[in-house]
């Protein structure tokens, strides 16, 4: 069996989660015996699905050094964790002296849990640096941001075995053999052309990123692997994902910070396969 509707929430905060609409995705996932995703995210859909293995990677170093801690020290760690959610550090003031305690600290135990602390009091989960490498995500003004205890050992428990790595999603394709199925939830693609690319590293994913996806998906199903994208609806992905079977659905999600000019988006999903060809 492929999937299962949990219904699980993933711990971690993410602005453009798509939780709200995660049956349209896992009714699209095909049994397998492994999932890949190169674009893991906040891992809704890893949590919410059940495939015998596991290969989730993310460009996100911090993202992979979080999944990494609560995998391998579970409770330890998720204590460890919770002592940074006090009153007293859901002050502006402390939140970013502790964003600048984690832009100055390197991959460790430390800058996993401070980066959970900043996902969770930072504003509207978002995920976001600079270019230099920064996380420069404004103070959240929660008045009690919640501790995913629950979340984190569910997630615990459930990612034992699981092959957590950081690359680019070029590579990630590369370790991916016939039979697997490849779920890919990229940075998407803008709504207008005013708007822009982004992304949640310092290296933004652009237009052309999006076309080697694409190529990607496409190419893969040829070779015997299912690849299912997610993204807006747009004419872009549209023309780009046109050999794909395309699924369209409104998504109750808003995208705009400013009230007068929030809307429900429509998003889809593309199934490249053998089959539909």
């Amino acid at each position: 069996m492929a999937c299962i509707m949990t219904k699980t929430k993933p711990f971690l905060k993410w602005a453009g989660s798509k939780f709200r609409c995660i049956d349209s995705i896992l009714a699209a996932l095909p049994k397998a015996n492994r999932l890949i995703e190169p674009f893991t995210g906040s891992g809704a859909i890893f949590v919410n699905s059940s495939y015998n293995e596991y290969l989730l990677a993310e460009q996100n170093l911090d993202l992979v050094n979080l999944f990494q801690q609560v995998q391998q020290q579970g409770d330890v760690f998720i204590d460890y964790c919770e002592r940074l959610f006090t009153p007293d550090n859901n002050l502006e003031s402390v939140y970013y002296q502790l964003r600048e305690e984690f832009n100055q600290c390197k991959p460790s135990r430390r800058r996993a849990a401070l980066f959970l602390y900043l996902n969770r009091h930072g504003y509207n989960g978002l995920c976001r640096y600079n270019q230099r490498g920064l996380y420069n995500v404004p103070f959240g003004r929660y008045s009690k941001p919640y501790f995913p205890r629950k979340e984190m050992q569910h997630f615990h428990a459930k990612s034992q075995g699981v092959q957590f790595i950081q690359n680019d999603f070029r590579a990630t394709f590369d370790l991916a053999v016939p039979g697997d199925v490849i779920y890919c939830d990229p940075p998407y693609v803008p709504l207008s052309a005013s708007a822009s690319f982004a992304s949640y590293t310092d290296r933004y994913f652009n237009e052309q990123d999006q076309i080697d996806l694409a190529q990607l998906a496409m190419s893969s199903a040829e070779q015997g692997m299912t690849v299912i994208l997610s993204n807006h609806d747009t004419p872009f992905t549209r023309h780009h994902y046109q050999t794909g079977d395309i699924t369209s659905f409104p998504v109750k999600r808003f995208i705009s910070c400013h009230a007068r000019t929030r809307f429900p988006v429509q998003e889809l999903v593309a199934v490249f396969s053998k089959k539909c060809r």
